[in-house]
């Protein structure tokens, strides 16, 4: 029985695909027209998926690869905020969804390959298919609400050692793919005080 083409989808989207359905079971109609919005991208070591100032407009699934998310202070000083990996959404949320230059920098640790799509798409087919509108507020409320919070506790109240630990385990297997000063940025900290930390464990 031949598979009507609304319904196929590459294979090679599979990651994708099964990201999306984790957050919220989607129609093979649904998936169909998705993946149709989306365009493969490879991104060397060392450049930019988004820069500063820019107004982002798509959002990325990574298939392979490591990117920080940062931004520079006044003084030049680099604040990573985050690391996405392998099967993660990455975006500058806030100044996509206010469309407005962002201030964030998302940056490649490693040669990548992303699925990029239009945030406009997107929104387009929301209106066409509810059950994407799950797969959105389940995926925000995840990241950029509950996530959000545990890092700024973890900023206010945990000491460097306690950060560290909490690093640790909300990015298992990422340490040995990070070099020490993209560690000590993200906990606000030196190299040379995460050296010391490493040595007490």
């Amino acid at each position: 029985m031949k598979i009507p083409p609304l319904y196929f989808v590459d294979t090679r989207m599979d990651s994708f695909i099964k990201a999306l359905n984790s957050y919220a079971p989607l129609s093979a109609a649904c998936i169909a027209e998705f993946v149709r919005i989306v365009r493969r991208k490879t991104i060397p070591k060392y450049e930019f998926l988004l820069r500063e100032g820019s107004i982002p407009k798509t959002v990325a699934f990574i298939k392979k690869g490591l990117f920080s998310y940062y931004y520079t202070t006044e003084e030049g000083n680099i604040v990573i905020k985050k690391f996405f990996a392998e099967n993660s959404f990455v975006a500058s949320t806030s100044a996509m969804l206010q469309k407005e230059p962002g201030i964030f920098n998302i940056y490649a640790l490693e040669d990548a390959e992303v699925l990029e799509y239009d945030f406009s798409s997107f929104q387009q087919l929301i209106a066409k298919f509810p059950e994407l509108a799950i797969f959105y507020s389940k995926y925000m409320e995840k990241h950029w609400v509950v996530a959000k919070e545990v890092l700024e506790i973890t900023a206010k109240y945990q000491n460097a050692k306690e950060r560290y630990l909490s690093f640790t385990v909300m990015y298992p297997g990422l340490s040995e793919r990070l070099k020490q000063h993209h560690i000590a940025s993200y906990l606000g900290i030196t190299p040379t005080q995460l050296s010391r930390i490493r040595k007490e464990l």
